[in-house]
């Protein structure tokens, strides 16, 4: 079932830690592709010096100042898709970042679109799912869609960790610090070579 729309207008950290271990599914040329979700960050407003929502609302920042349960999707570093999910109410720019999955289904076409390499990394799951600017804004809580989130297993909080965010390199403290990446623990399996 998916996720309904309430579970993402909540604070941005709870829905972090508990879309641990949900599932991330996309349709992918009739193809269905689903992930366990085993990697997130949070970005928290425009008070958050890691968030893009720093600069205000802006034409890239658009859909986080949208709905919660929406996907902004944006591009980085020349050649990455990054998906984030939109959290909290209406109008306060939030977002959760999903930085790696577990291919649990669609696995083959997955590490194909890798060339066989993990998924462990926000770019690396865009790049298996074929997820780009088109899914910018879609609501991930509607299946009518080619992507949305199912609830999964939970994770026991023995099996996460939690720490800074990846990539801050120049953002100052404290926010380069922040403990607002979540993990979980043993689920780094590697894709296989057929």
């Amino acid at each position: 079932m998916t996720i309904p729309r309430e579970f993402y207008n909540r604070p941005t950290l709870t829905v972090a830690r508990e879309l641990i271990g949900a599932r991330l599914i996309r349709t992918l040329n009739g193809e269905r592709l689903v992930g366990i979700i085993t990697e997130t960050e949070a970005y928290i407003g425009e008070k958050d010096l890691g968030c893009h929502a720093k600069a205000g609302r802006t034409a890239r920042t658009a859909v986080m100042y949208g709905p919660p349960g929406h996907a902004y999707v944006y591009f980085t570093y020349g050649h990455h898709w990054m998906l984030n999910v939109v959290t909290e109410r209406e109008g306060f720019p939030a977002a959760v970042l999903l930085r790696a999955i577990q291919p649990i289904e669609g696995i083959e076409t997955m590490s194909v679109r890798r060339s066989r390499r993990d998924t462990f990394g926000p770019g690396k799951l865009t790049q298996a799912m074929g997820i780009t600017k088109s899914e910018n804004g879609v609501d991930l809580t509607k299946t009518g869609s080619d992507l949305w989130i199912e609830a999964g297993q939970q994770v026991p909080n023995s099996l996460v960790t939690k720490g800074p965010r990846v990539g801050l390199n120049t953002v100052p403290e404290p926010w380069k610090s922040k403990p607002w990446r979540f993990l979980v623990k043993g689920w780094r399996v590697e894709l296989e070579p057929s």
